[in-house]
C-alpha cells in the first residue's frame, strides 16, 4: 500500500504540473538545463536539442553561484538533432562539478558570427535531458526549462556571466510560492529525495517554510541555500523536522525568500526508493 501511495503522490504531482505555468516541450530562442553534473566516467547529463532552422547555437556551463566555467557552440541545420554529453563537452577539472546549462540560438548560423541571441519572438530551439548512471543502471528525467530567455541586451554569447541572465519564460516568477514534494525514510541509504532549487536571482540563505507531511499535518522549519542559483539539498537534514514527516511537500513562499531573489525561480524533486530500483523526478507545482 505504502508503494501505490508514493506512486500516486507523484503521477498527481506531475499531472499537476501539466495545468500551471511551468512550460515545457516549446521552441523558442533558448533554455535552460537547471541542474548538470558528471563523474568522470559512469555518471554524466546528456541533452538532446532540436532546430527548427539553421542556427548556431552557444551554451555555457555555470556554476552553482552562477559563476561562468566554460562554453562553446556548435551549429546546426534546419530540422537537425543534436546529442550533448556533458562528459565530453566539459573540458578537464569539471568532475563532480555541478552547474547548469544554458542554450541560446544565436543570430547567425555560424559560430564565427555575431555571437547574440535571437528575438523572444524566435521558435528555434528545443531541447530534454536526462541523468545516467551506468554503474546503477539508471537514468532520471531532468526537466528542461524553456525560453523564451531573457538575456541582457547586446550580451555576447562567448562571455555570459553571472547576471546576463535575467529571466526563463518557462520557470515561474519570482513571488510564487512552491510546494516541493519530499519522501524520506531518515536512514542513509533508504527512501532519500534531493529538492533541486534553481533561480535567476540570488536565493541564498536560510527560509522559513511550513512543512507539511501526508495526514495535513503542518509544522514550521527552516531550509537552507547555500549557493546563490542552483541547489540541491536533502529534506531528511532540516532540523526541526518531526520525525514522522516522512511523505509529504514544503510550502515556499518564494515573495518574502530575500529581496535578493528576482527574476524565475524553478523546483523539482529527485527521489530515489529501493523498492521501486529506480530514481523518479517529480516537477513541484507553483501558484
Amino acid at each position: 500500500m505504502k508503494k501505490l501511495a508514493i506512486a500516486a503522490a507523484a503521477a498527481a504531482a506531475v499531472t499537476a504540473g501539466v495545468a500551471h505555468a511551468y512550460t515545457m516541450g516549446t521552441f523558442s530562442n533558448g533554455f535552460v538545463v537547471p541542474n548538470v553534473i558528471h563523474d568522470g566516467g559512469n555518471t554524466s547529463t546528456a541533452v538532446g536539442v532540436i532546430s527548427t532552422e539553421a542556427t548556431a547555437v552557444y551554451w555555457t556551463f555555470f556554476d552553482q553561484n552562477s559563476n561562468h566555467i566554460t562554453d562553446g557552440c556548435f551549429t546546426m541545420t534546419a530540422n537537425d538533432y543534436e546529442p550533448f554529453v556533458w562528459l565530453n563537452h566539459s573540458g578537464v577539472g569539471l568532475a563532480n562539478k555541478r552547474g547548469y546549462l544554458v542554450f541560446a540560438a544565436g543570430v547567425s548560423a555560424s559560430c564565427t558570427g555575431t555571437p547574440n541571441i535571437r528575438p523572444a519572438t524566435a521558435q528555434t530551439l528545443a531541447g530534454h535531458a536526462f541523468e545516467y548512471d551506468l554503474r546503477a543502471k539508471d537514468v532520471a528525467y531532468v526537466p528542461v526549462i524553456d525560453g523564451p530567455l531573457g538575456i541582457t541586451s547586446g550580451a555576447d554569447l562567448t562571455t555570459l556571466g553571472p547576471n546576463s541572465l535575467t529571466t526563463v519564460a518557462g520557470a515561474a516568477p519570482v513571488g510564487h510560492t512552491l510546494y516541493m514534494r519530499y519522501y524520506i525514510d531518515g536512514a542513509a541509504g533508504g527512501d532519500d529525495t534531493r529538492i533541486v532549487v534553481w533561480s535567476t536571482g540570488d536565493q541564498s540563505g536560510s527560509h522559513t517554510v511550513n512543512i507539511y507531511d501526508d495526514k495535513q499535518n503542518r509544522k514550521s522549519v527552516n531550509f537552507d541555500l547555500k549557493f546563490s542559483e542552483l541547489d540541491w539539498f536533502d529534506p531528511e537534514t532540516i532540523a526541526g523536522r518531526p520525525a514522522g514527516f516522512k511523505d509529504g511537500f514544503i510550502v515556499w513562499n518564494t515573495g518574502s525568500a530575500s529581496p535578493k531573489l528576482s527574476g524565475s525561480v524553478f523546483s523539482y524533486s529527485v527521489v530515489s526508493v529501493p523498492a521501486f530500483g529506480a530514481v523518479q523526478t517529480i516537477l513541484n507545482p507553483h501558484r
